[in-house]
């Protein structure tokens, strides 16, 4: 089982950020809302907890779902000022997300609908190497407000 208990790495310049790799399971999940949790702890930016911890939940059941990787990355950084970003790195950048039509009785695809719902913004990146994509980061930015 894997577990927090493994240190987090800051970056060393530019602008913070914290990452881990995990398995590709329902399960990652959990650590990773402990992960965004601690994280926006030492940020002081408690009040963003929830909608962080909803995202990076979603995400990685996605990624779960959808490929077939065997890890993936958790990423929380703060590419602004402003912004808070939570992302997840899988190895399949050929499976681009869309969002879903989830009729009321299914019990999911809706995912990346509750993202738009409470994220900022949200996106992917694809990862390229010798120009052929490599990864993809799927994200949701929250913005900061003023009195955070």
């Amino acid at each position: 089982m894997t577990s927090l208990s493994k240190p987090v790495r800051a970056a060393s310049a530019g602008r913070p950020a914290y990452s881990q790799t995990l398995p590709c399971e329902p399960s990652t999940a959990e650590i990773g809302r402990r992960l965004v949790q601690n994280v926006l702890d030492v940020w002081c930016l408690d009040s963003l907890a929830d909608r962080a911890a909803l995202i990076v939940t979603e995400l990685v059941a996605n990624a779960a779902k959808h490929t077939l990787c065997r890890e993936v990355r958790l990423t929380i950084g703060r590419p602004s000022v402003t912004r808070v970003r939570v992302g997840v790195v899988d190895w399949e950048p050929s499976r681009l997300p869309a969002v879903g039509r989830a009729d009321e009785d299914d019990e999911s695809g809706r995912g990346l609908l509750l993202i738009d719902a409470v994220a900022d913004r949200w996106g992917y990146d694809l990862h390229c190497s010798n120009r052929r994509p490599r990864s993809k980061e799927v994200w949701a930015e929250l913005r900061i407000k003023d009195d955070e």
